[in-house]
């Protein structure tokens, strides 16, 4: 029995968000097709349906997460105005809620490593996603559409990476929230 283009389209979207998710919760290369296939509740056959390679949905993938993330960041920043946006992106990024929940955060803080080893095509839509969460923290900066506010907004997004992953990466509950606080303390004064 043939699908409508409608179905097969919405097939696929179904496998791409559910490999963006494993692929966050598990890792790129822990993550097995086969395994991606069933929880997308499909068979392993199917891929190639869709996918001409697992390259393929790991770039279509990485780029619904990175969608998500800056759509995330968007929504928490339109809530209010000037330097309170720039401290509501910080606050939703550095949630212990975005700490626990790494299927559906950001894929910089869980896959960053595998993203600096993958095809180019990842390494494109990856450095996209990128530069869409620069411009969202540079266009709340004082003086947005200057090199001075694209640097600031850098830095600003590589210390939420950073303390998000290390707060990950620690043993310690406490030393994690600590880790956390810290940092929405000192971006909430971010000039």
């Amino acid at each position: 029995m043939r699908r409508s283009k409608a179905e097969t389209a919405e097939t696929r979207r179904n496998i791409v968000k559910t490999a963006g998710i494993r692929f966050r919760q598990n890792g790129i290369c822990e993550t097995g097709l086969a395994d991606l296939m069933e929880s997308a509740g499909l068979t392993h056959g199917g891929f190639y349906r869709h996918f001409a390679s697992k390259d393929q949905l790991i770039s279509e993938a990485s780029a619904d997460a990175f969608a998500a993330n800056v759509a995330e960041m968007e929504a928490a920043a339109s809530t209010v105005k000037g330097r309170k946006a720039l401290e509501a992106i910080a606050d939703a990024y550095l949630s212990p809620e975005h700490r626990k929940d790494r299927a559906h955060g950001c894929p910089l803080a869980a896959l960053g490593s595998e993203f600096a080893r993958s095809e180019k095509s990842t390494r494109s839509v990856a450095t996209e996603g990128i530069l869409k969460m620069i411009a969202i923290v540079a266009e709340r900066l004082k003086d947005p559409n200057t090199v001075r506010a694209k640097k600031s907004a850098s830095v600003f997004v590589a210390t939420m990476l950073g303390a998000l992953t290390i707060s990950r990466i620690v043993a310690d509950p406490k030393v994690s929230s600590e880790i956390l606080a810290a940092t929405r303390a000192k971006l909430s004064s971010w000039e």
